[in-house]
């Protein structure tokens, strides 16, 4: 008993610092996400499904892209997300235009052809494993002639005049994650081209979107950065060369005197990559 109370007090614990981590983090996604959703043109009025909608950030900014005519919703596997979620949404006072349910997106609990749209961020399509029948699921729900949209992390630049060890970072467990090391090349995100059309799918398109931060940094600004620089790498002490666990303590971590958002010149950059494709009718 005392073991299963310790597991669910550290699953609380990871729920809640993850949900704080999205907060302080979404003032570098959300104007990204804001001109992704404005490129799609989405109808007026439109119904869309948003999958892996974790705490509905993205879920109200698409209820706003189609009016107070259309619908979103938000499917998750987390109850813990989805109450936040709803919450979010009454605070917004666009309850009615987003509804939110549990739910796996390996088996979506909807019927052939409800949406006109599928949207998902951050979650499907960037995990290892194979494609085809997540992307076949997103495309069932989706009515003919509508789109599945999957956009993702793709780049960044954080640790600006330390390159090496940044690639050193991006080449560890953590740096490369979702992926594994000895996952097929055709499975990495950035080739997801290809299975939107070995789904099935038309029109196939791909647009990159960038986002950039410079000094001086606001107060919101400064905390997202370092809530991404710890999401960013995490536990890669055992996977680094002395020298570079060094150097990353003494860059990334937000208690030391040298961290890297107090050089005077700090500049990064990071982008998200959008993949989109026609169901066909």
């Amino acid at each position: 008993m005392g073991n299963e109370k310790n597991s669910i007090e550290s699953t609380v614990h990871n729920t809640d610092s993850y949900l704080q981590s999205l907060m302080l983090t979404n003032p570098l996604q959300e104007p990204i996400f804001r001109r992704a959703i404005h490129a799609l043109n989405l109808p007026q009025g439109s119904r869309g499904l948003d999958v892996g909608c974790g705490i509905g950030l993205q879920a109200l900014l698409l209820a706003e892209a189609v009016g107070p005519g259309g619908h979103v919703t938000g499917v998750d596997l987390s109850p813990e997300f989805l109450v936040y979620a709803r919450s979010i949404a009454e605070k917004a006072g666009i309850s009615e235009q987003v509804s939110f349910q549990e739910g796996d997106m390996n088996n979506l609990p909807f019927d052939d052809a409800t949406f006109d749209w599928v949207w998902s961020a951050n979650c499907a399509g960037y995990a290892p494993g194979e494609p085809m029948p997540l992307l076949m699921e997103l495309a069932r729900v989706v009515k003919p002639g509508g789109s599945v949209i999957i956009i993702a992390w793709s780049s960044q630049q954080l640790l600006p005049g330390y390159p090496v060890l940044e690639a050193h970072l991006n080449a560890t467990s953590s740096g490369i994650a979702p992926f594994v090391e000895g996952t097929a090349p055709e499975l990495h995100f950035p080739r997801m081209a290809g299975w939107f059309r070995r789904a099935g799918m038309e029109e196939v398109t791909v647009r990159t979107f960038t986002g950039d931060v410079c000094t001086p940094l606001s107060e919101e600004m400064r905390s997202a950065l370092a809530a991404l620089i710890e999401m960013r790498w995490v536990d890669v002490g055992a996977e680094l060369s002395e020298g570079d666990w060094a150097e990353f303590q003494r860059l990334c971590l937000a208690e030391s005197p040298e961290f890297i958002l107090d050089i005077p010149d700090y500049y990064a950059f990071y982008t998200y990559s959008m993949f989109r494709g026609r169901v066909r009718g």
